[in-house]
Protein backbone atom coordinates (compact mmCIF):
# COMPACT_ATOMS: atom_id res chain seq x y z
CA UNK A 1 0.00 0.00 0.00
CA UNK A 2 1.43 3.40 -0.93
CA UNK A 3 1.73 6.17 1.66
CA UNK A 4 -0.77 8.17 -0.44
CA UNK A 5 -3.38 5.40 -0.19
CA UNK A 6 -2.72 4.90 3.51
CA UNK A 7 -3.39 8.60 4.18
CA UNK A 8 -6.51 8.49 1.99
CA UNK A 9 -7.74 5.45 3.92
CA UNK A 10 -7.19 7.22 7.24
CA UNK A 11 -9.09 10.35 6.14
CA UNK A 12 -11.95 8.28 4.71
CA UNK A 13 -12.29 6.20 7.90
CA UNK A 14 -12.19 9.20 10.22
CA UNK A 15 -14.66 11.27 8.14
CA UNK A 16 -17.00 8.28 8.29
CA UNK A 17 -16.44 7.61 12.00
CA UNK A 18 -16.99 11.15 13.31
CA UNK A 19 -19.17 13.73 11.60
CA UNK A 20 -17.27 16.57 13.31
CA UNK A 21 -14.24 15.78 11.16
CA UNK A 22 -13.88 17.82 7.98
CA UNK A 23 -11.11 18.56 5.51
CA UNK A 24 -10.11 21.96 4.12
CA UNK A 25 -7.28 23.37 2.03
CA UNK A 26 -6.27 24.33 -1.49
CA UNK A 27 -7.45 21.90 -4.20
CA UNK A 28 -8.56 19.24 -1.67
CA UNK A 29 -12.11 18.80 -3.00
CA UNK A 30 -12.88 18.95 -6.72
CA UNK A 31 -9.29 18.33 -7.81
CA UNK A 32 -8.90 15.38 -5.37
CA UNK A 33 -5.97 17.10 -3.64
CA UNK A 34 -2.76 18.53 -5.09
CA UNK A 35 -1.11 15.16 -4.35
CA UNK A 36 -4.36 13.12 -4.66
CA UNK A 37 -4.38 12.37 -0.92
CA UNK A 38 -8.09 13.26 -0.69
CA UNK A 39 -9.04 11.36 -3.86
CA UNK A 40 -12.74 10.49 -3.95
CA UNK A 41 -13.59 12.12 -0.63
CA UNK A 42 -15.41 15.17 -2.02
CA UNK A 43 -17.61 12.93 -4.19
CA UNK A 44 -18.36 10.73 -1.18
CA UNK A 45 -18.85 13.35 1.56
CA UNK A 46 -19.78 16.54 -0.31
CA UNK A 47 -19.10 20.26 0.05
CA UNK A 48 -19.77 20.45 3.77
CA UNK A 49 -17.04 17.98 4.74
CA UNK A 50 -14.38 18.54 2.08
CA UNK A 51 -13.83 22.21 1.39
CA UNK A 52 -11.76 23.96 -1.28
CA UNK A 53 -10.28 27.21 0.06
CA UNK A 54 -8.83 30.30 -1.58
CA UNK A 55 -5.02 30.53 -1.70
CA UNK A 56 -4.79 32.19 1.68
CA UNK A 57 -3.04 30.07 4.30
CA UNK A 58 -3.53 32.57 7.09
CA UNK A 59 -7.25 32.64 6.29
CA UNK A 60 -8.02 28.94 6.11
CA UNK A 61 -5.66 27.97 8.94
CA UNK A 62 -7.54 30.56 11.03
CA UNK A 63 -10.89 29.06 9.97
CA UNK A 64 -9.61 25.62 10.99
CA UNK A 65 -8.45 26.84 14.42
CA UNK A 66 -11.75 28.65 15.04
CA UNK A 67 -13.75 25.60 13.97
CA UNK A 68 -11.70 23.44 16.36
CA UNK A 69 -12.36 25.87 19.24
CA UNK A 70 -16.06 25.64 18.43
CA UNK A 71 -16.03 21.85 18.72
CA UNK A 72 -15.34 20.55 15.21
CA UNK A 73 -12.27 18.50 14.27
CA UNK A 74 -10.75 20.07 11.15
CA UNK A 75 -7.94 18.60 9.09
CA UNK A 76 -6.17 21.52 7.43
CA UNK A 77 -3.97 20.65 4.46
CA UNK A 78 -1.07 22.90 3.49
CA UNK A 79 0.00 22.34 -0.10
CA UNK A 80 3.49 22.26 1.39
CA UNK A 81 4.62 23.20 4.88
CA UNK A 82 6.72 25.99 3.42
CA UNK A 83 3.39 27.81 2.94
CA UNK A 84 2.50 27.24 6.60
CA UNK A 85 4.87 30.13 7.33
CA UNK A 86 2.08 32.37 6.03
CA UNK A 87 -0.08 30.96 8.82
CA UNK A 88 2.47 30.30 11.55
CA UNK A 89 0.79 32.85 13.83
CA UNK A 90 -2.43 30.81 13.64
CA UNK A 91 -0.60 27.53 14.26
CA UNK A 92 1.48 28.75 17.21
CA UNK A 93 -0.41 31.63 18.82
CA UNK A 94 -4.00 30.64 18.05
CA UNK A 95 -3.79 26.83 18.13
CA UNK A 96 -0.84 25.75 20.28
CA UNK A 97 -1.20 28.17 23.19
CA UNK A 98 -4.97 28.39 23.66
CA UNK A 99 -5.53 25.23 25.71
CA UNK A 100 -2.86 26.34 28.20
CA UNK A 101 -3.96 30.00 28.28
CA UNK A 102 -7.59 28.96 28.89
CA UNK A 103 -6.50 26.67 31.76
CA UNK A 104 -7.58 23.67 29.73
CA UNK A 105 -11.13 24.85 29.06
CA UNK A 106 -10.69 25.40 25.30
CA UNK A 107 -9.14 22.40 23.53
CA UNK A 108 -8.13 22.96 19.90
CA UNK A 109 -8.39 19.56 18.13
CA UNK A 110 -7.02 20.61 14.74
CA UNK A 111 -4.64 18.70 12.45
CA UNK A 112 -2.30 20.58 10.12
CA UNK A 113 -0.92 18.20 7.50
CA UNK A 114 0.96 18.29 4.22
CA UNK A 115 4.35 17.60 2.67
CA UNK A 116 7.43 18.85 4.54
CA UNK A 117 11.12 18.94 3.71
CA UNK A 118 12.79 18.46 0.36
CA UNK A 119 10.89 17.32 -2.71
CA UNK A 120 12.72 17.17 -6.04
CA UNK A 121 13.92 20.27 -7.83
CA UNK A 122 11.61 22.81 -6.23
CA UNK A 123 14.29 25.22 -5.03
CA UNK A 124 15.11 26.80 -1.70
CA UNK A 125 11.69 28.20 -0.78
CA UNK A 126 9.91 24.86 -1.13
CA UNK A 127 12.46 22.48 0.34
CA UNK A 128 12.94 23.16 4.03
CA UNK A 129 12.11 20.91 6.93
CA UNK A 130 9.86 22.28 9.68
CA UNK A 131 10.34 19.50 12.25
CA UNK A 132 12.63 21.66 14.39
CA UNK A 133 10.43 24.76 13.95
CA UNK A 134 7.24 23.16 15.18
CA UNK A 135 8.96 20.71 17.51
CA UNK A 136 10.22 23.76 19.40
CA UNK A 137 6.74 24.90 20.48
CA UNK A 138 4.97 23.71 23.63
CA UNK A 139 1.27 23.02 23.05
CA UNK A 140 1.74 21.34 19.69
CA UNK A 141 2.20 17.68 18.97
CA UNK A 142 4.39 17.02 15.94
CA UNK A 143 4.47 13.72 14.05
CA UNK A 144 6.57 12.67 11.06
CA UNK A 145 5.67 9.34 9.40
CA UNK A 146 7.90 7.17 7.24
CA UNK A 147 5.98 4.04 6.21
CA UNK A 148 2.36 3.59 5.14
CA UNK A 149 1.59 2.12 8.55
CA UNK A 150 3.05 5.23 10.26
CA UNK A 151 1.11 7.51 7.93
CA UNK A 152 -2.26 5.86 8.48
CA UNK A 153 -1.86 5.23 12.21
CA UNK A 154 -0.47 8.66 13.05
CA UNK A 155 -3.05 10.57 10.99
CA UNK A 156 -5.89 8.70 12.72
CA UNK A 157 -4.30 9.32 16.13
CA UNK A 158 -3.82 13.01 15.24
CA UNK A 159 -7.47 13.45 14.21
CA UNK A 160 -8.67 11.81 17.44
CA UNK A 161 -6.26 13.80 19.64
CA UNK A 162 -7.68 16.82 21.48
CA UNK A 163 -4.50 18.84 20.91
CA UNK A 164 -3.34 20.62 17.76
CA UNK A 165 -1.17 18.19 15.80
CA UNK A 166 1.25 19.08 13.02
CA UNK A 167 1.76 16.14 10.66
CA UNK A 168 4.87 16.46 8.52
CA UNK A 169 4.66 14.13 5.52
CA UNK A 170 7.17 13.63 2.72
CA UNK A 171 6.15 14.31 -0.86
CA UNK A 172 8.81 11.89 -2.09
CA UNK A 173 7.28 9.04 -0.08
CA UNK A 174 3.67 9.45 -1.31
CA UNK A 175 4.10 6.98 -4.18
CA UNK A 176 6.31 4.52 -2.27
CA UNK A 177 4.59 1.21 -1.45
CA UNK A 178 5.08 -0.45 1.96
CA UNK A 179 3.84 -3.75 3.34
CA UNK A 180 0.83 -3.20 5.60
CA UNK A 181 -0.27 -5.83 8.08
CA UNK A 182 -3.90 -6.99 8.34
CA UNK A 183 -4.06 -5.18 11.67
CA UNK A 184 -2.89 -1.90 10.11
CA UNK A 185 -5.60 -2.19 7.44
CA UNK A 186 -8.34 -2.35 10.07
CA UNK A 187 -10.51 0.66 10.90
CA UNK A 188 -9.46 0.77 14.54
CA UNK A 189 -5.72 0.86 13.87
CA UNK A 190 -3.91 3.85 15.41
CA UNK A 191 -0.23 4.50 16.11
CA UNK A 192 0.17 6.13 19.53
CA UNK A 193 1.66 9.63 19.35
CA UNK A 194 4.91 9.93 21.30
CA UNK A 195 6.18 6.39 20.74
CA UNK A 196 9.14 5.55 18.49
CA UNK A 197 9.47 2.24 16.64
CA UNK A 198 12.54 0.03 16.33
CA UNK A 199 12.51 -0.79 12.60
CA UNK A 200 15.57 -3.06 12.81
CA UNK A 201 17.26 -4.39 15.95
CA UNK A 202 21.07 -4.28 16.12
CA UNK A 203 23.96 -4.31 18.57
CA UNK A 204 26.78 -2.06 17.34
CA UNK A 205 25.31 1.39 16.72
CA UNK A 206 21.97 3.19 17.11
CA UNK A 207 20.62 5.11 14.07
CA UNK A 208 17.77 7.52 14.85
CA UNK A 209 15.78 9.19 12.07
CA UNK A 210 12.32 10.40 11.10
CA UNK A 211 10.43 10.61 7.81
CA UNK A 212 12.26 9.73 4.60
CA UNK A 213 15.78 9.35 6.13
CA UNK A 214 14.50 6.26 8.00
CA UNK A 215 14.58 4.52 4.60
CA UNK A 216 18.15 5.70 4.04
CA UNK A 217 19.08 4.32 7.47
CA UNK A 218 17.57 0.94 6.57
CA UNK A 219 19.61 0.90 3.34
CA UNK A 220 22.79 1.93 5.17
CA UNK A 221 22.13 -0.77 7.78
CA UNK A 222 21.85 -3.38 5.01
CA UNK A 223 25.18 -2.23 3.50
CA UNK A 224 26.92 -2.22 6.89
CA UNK A 225 25.47 -5.61 7.81
CA UNK A 226 27.51 -7.15 4.96
CA UNK A 227 30.61 -5.73 6.64
CA UNK A 228 29.66 -7.22 10.00
CA UNK A 229 28.22 -4.04 11.56
CA UNK A 230 24.71 -4.46 12.98
CA UNK A 231 22.81 -1.15 13.21
CA UNK A 232 19.71 -0.66 15.32
CA UNK A 233 17.39 1.63 13.34
CA UNK A 234 14.88 3.73 15.29
CA UNK A 235 12.01 5.45 13.47
CA UNK A 236 11.08 8.38 15.75
CA UNK A 237 7.55 8.76 14.32
CA UNK A 238 6.90 11.64 16.76
CA UNK A 239 9.07 14.76 17.06
CA UNK A 240 7.12 16.20 19.97
CA UNK A 241 6.68 14.73 22.55
CA UNK A 242 9.92 12.89 21.74
CA UNK A 243 10.31 9.27 22.81
CA UNK A 244 13.81 9.62 24.24
CA UNK A 245 13.40 6.48 26.41
CA UNK A 246 13.53 4.19 23.36
CA UNK A 247 16.71 5.92 22.18
CA UNK A 248 18.27 5.71 25.66
CA UNK A 249 17.54 1.99 25.94
CA UNK A 250 19.09 1.43 22.52
CA UNK A 251 22.21 3.48 23.28
CA UNK A 252 22.65 1.53 26.54
CA UNK A 253 22.82 -1.59 24.34
CA UNK A 254 24.88 -0.35 21.37
CA UNK A 255 27.06 2.33 23.04
CA UNK A 256 27.06 4.43 19.86
CA UNK A 257 24.63 7.00 18.41
CA UNK A 258 24.15 8.49 14.95
CA UNK A 259 21.18 10.78 14.23
CA UNK A 260 19.94 11.35 10.67
CA UNK A 261 17.61 14.07 9.38
CA UNK A 262 16.94 16.01 6.19
CA UNK A 263 16.74 19.38 7.94
CA UNK A 264 19.44 21.92 8.75
CA UNK A 265 22.00 21.11 11.47
CA UNK A 266 21.70 24.11 13.77
CA UNK A 267 19.11 23.60 16.59
CA UNK A 268 17.80 20.57 14.68
CA UNK A 269 16.11 17.34 15.74
CA UNK A 270 19.49 15.58 15.92
CA UNK A 271 20.86 18.36 18.11
CA UNK A 272 17.96 17.87 20.53
CA UNK A 273 18.45 14.09 20.66
CA UNK A 274 22.19 14.51 21.34
CA UNK A 275 21.49 17.01 24.14
CA UNK A 276 18.85 14.80 25.75
CA UNK A 277 21.18 11.78 25.62
CA UNK A 278 24.00 13.82 27.14
CA UNK A 279 21.79 15.08 29.99
CA UNK A 280 20.28 11.66 30.72
CA UNK A 281 21.38 8.28 32.05
CA UNK A 282 22.42 6.97 28.61
CA UNK A 283 25.41 9.34 28.40
CA UNK A 284 27.57 7.03 30.52
CA UNK A 285 26.99 4.20 28.05
CA UNK A 286 28.38 6.09 25.03
CA UNK A 287 31.81 4.85 23.87
CA UNK A 288 32.19 7.64 21.30
CA UNK A 289 30.69 11.08 20.67
CA UNK A 290 27.23 11.05 19.07
CA UNK A 291 27.35 12.03 15.40
CA UNK A 292 24.73 14.02 13.45
CA UNK A 293 24.03 13.46 9.76
CA UNK A 294 21.92 16.36 8.48
CA UNK A 295 21.05 18.43 5.44
CA UNK A 296 23.70 20.95 4.39
CA UNK A 297 23.61 24.32 6.17
CA UNK A 298 22.55 26.18 3.02
CA UNK A 299 19.28 27.17 1.34
CA UNK A 300 18.44 24.22 -0.91
CA UNK A 301 20.09 24.54 -4.35
CA UNK A 302 17.98 23.97 -7.45
CA UNK A 303 20.45 21.94 -9.56
CA UNK A 304 19.90 18.21 -9.09
CA UNK A 305 23.52 17.28 -8.39
CA UNK A 306 23.80 20.06 -5.79
CA UNK A 307 20.45 19.10 -4.27
CA UNK A 308 21.62 15.48 -3.88
CA UNK A 309 24.77 16.67 -2.18
CA UNK A 310 22.76 18.87 0.18
CA UNK A 311 20.70 15.97 1.56
CA UNK A 312 21.92 13.01 3.61
CA UNK A 313 22.60 10.02 1.37
CA UNK A 314 23.21 6.38 2.30
CA UNK A 315 26.96 6.85 1.84
CA UNK A 316 26.95 9.71 4.38
CA UNK A 317 25.27 7.49 6.98
CA UNK A 318 27.71 4.64 6.32
CA UNK A 319 30.60 7.09 6.67
CA UNK A 320 29.23 8.49 9.95
CA UNK A 321 28.75 4.98 11.40
CA UNK A 322 32.31 4.00 10.49
CA UNK A 323 33.59 7.23 12.00
CA UNK A 324 31.80 6.71 15.31
CA UNK A 325 32.85 3.03 15.43
CA UNK A 326 36.39 4.03 14.40
CA UNK A 327 36.63 1.50 11.52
Amino acid sequence: VTVRDALNQALDEELERDERVFLLGEEVAQYDGAYKISRGLWKKYGDKRVIDTPISEMGFAGIAVGAAMAGLRPVCEFMTFNFSMQAIDQVINSAAKTCYMSAGSIPVPVVFRGPNGAAAGVGAQHSQCFAAWYGHCPGLKVVSPWSSEDAKGLLKAAIRDDNPVVMLESELLYSVPFEMSEQAQSKEFVVPIGKAKIEKPGTHVTLVAHSRPVGHCMEAAAVLSKEGVECEVINLRTIRPMDIETVEASVAKTNHLVTVEGGWPQFGVGAEICARIMEGPAFNYLDAPAVRVTGADVPMPYAKILEDNSLPQVKDIVFAVKKTLNI
